[in-house]
């Protein structure tokens, strides 16, 4: 209930609901026995606009029938309000829907013939010279369809260049851990080879200094090779930890990548053994997760992924799946083929099929 307030109180749905409501109160002026049919038939109009807006975006056939719908409803008022022309305001309102969810070239065509009926109506209820205000409103639907037709480029643009940024800054999260792994391993061999020649040499010389008669008693010569054995051990412990591959952090690359998306949410897990210190593997692990984002988001109208990466002796394992529905007979479009060569470059290979709620479901493994 609260994701469809929050969709309906958006600026284009509250604009059109308000100027519905604005139509509700014109049709007072209508001849009072057409009214009941008059404000029955803005009551449809309504109710088809807010499922308009409630439609996920991938659902295109049940938005293309409601639209399709809308104009016989709107003609329909006219016949009972031509005085007061409500059915003008509300073309208006149906040509930004149109301009909204069809293409603009398809969009325009639907919107000239909606008014070549919308003229030979008013011509048919004895109105002198309909062409003029056909014309007016024609302009007012124009400058709607615009309005949106920009609002959604906009739309994508900003969401493109917000996915963009996010693949930078997971990008930038890689190459900055693969940058502190490599400096972690200069350090530790700049250790060994340096520090631990030296130590190793000056506790050589202190148990030959322990071996001279002179100096054989003296405390501080048994002290000072005690101390250098124990130093240079802890020198072994440190270089040993610096070494320790604990591999690229994917999780922060992945939670980076998915942070513009509104929708869907992605549900991570990682085995605690997973170990990627490869950048060409973590760079092609990203990839598939931004594809398969992409993928829900777009055309499967996904409210959650969820992506989950564990190891076993085939190699990684990364299996993705979300909530959304596909059809049945999966295409694979560029995406996909992407994908297939990103993970054939490192002899991996692809699956992929259906949940069993109807979700893409991508299987890949990469050898270890």
């Amino acid at each position: 209930m609260r994701q469809m307030l929050r969709t309906l109180l958006q600026p284009l749905p509250l604009a059109g609901l308000l100027t519905i409501l604005t139509v509700g109160y014109s049709l007072r002026f209508a001849e009072r026995s057409h009214q009941p049919e008059a404000l029955l038939l803005l009551g449809v109009f309504l109710f088809l606009f807010v499922v308009l807006q409630l439609l996920p975006e991938p659902r295109r056939l049940p938005q293309h029938l409601v639209l399709l719908a809308m104009p016989p409803v709107i003609l329909a008022l006219n016949g009972l309000s031509v005085r007061v022309g409500a059915s003008q305001v509300l073309l208006v309102i149906w040509a930004a829907c149109t301009f909204a969810v069809w293409k603009p070239r398809t969009a325009a065509l639907a919107v000239l013939l909606v008014n070549v009926a919308f003229y030979l109506l008013l011509r048919r209820t004895g109105l002198a010279s309909p062409l003029p205000m056909v014309l007016i409103n024609m302009g007012f639907q124009a400058l709607a369809g615009i309005c949106i037709h920009y609002a959604r480029s906009a739309e994508s643009s900003r969401d493109a260049l917000a996915r963009v940024n996010a693949d930078l800054l997971a990008t930038r999260a890689l190459l900055a851990d693969s940058a502190r792994n490599a400096e972690r391993l200069r350090v530790a061999r700049e250790l060994h080879d340096v520090a631990g020649h030296k130590l190793t040499a000056m506790r050589l010389n202190l148990r030959a200094l322990a071996t001279d008669p002179a100096l054989a008693r003296r405390e501080e010569i048994a002290l000072a090779e005690r101390l250098s054995g124990e130093l240079l051990g802890d020198l072994r412990q440190v270089v040993q930890s610096l070494r320790d591959d604990r591999g690229l952090d994917l999780a922060t690359a992945l939670r980076a990548l998915a942070a513009p998306f509104p929708r869907p949410a992605l549900q991570l897990t990682i085995a605690a053994d997973v170990r990627v210190t490869d950048p060409a593997v973590a760079e092609t692990v990203l990839r598939l997760a931004q594809e398969a984002l992409t993928n829900a988001a777009r055309h499967a109208g996904a409210e959650r992924v969820w992506l989950s990466i564990d190891s076993g002796e085939d190699g990684l394992r990364i299996d993705i799946h979300d909530d959304g529905q596909c059809s049945p007979q999966i295409r694979e479009g560029n995406g996909m083929a992407g994908m297939r060569e990103r993970l054939a470059a490192l002899d991996g290979a692809l699956e992929v099929g259906r949940t069993a709620g109807g979700g893409l479901r991508l299987r890949a493994r990469l050898p270890a």
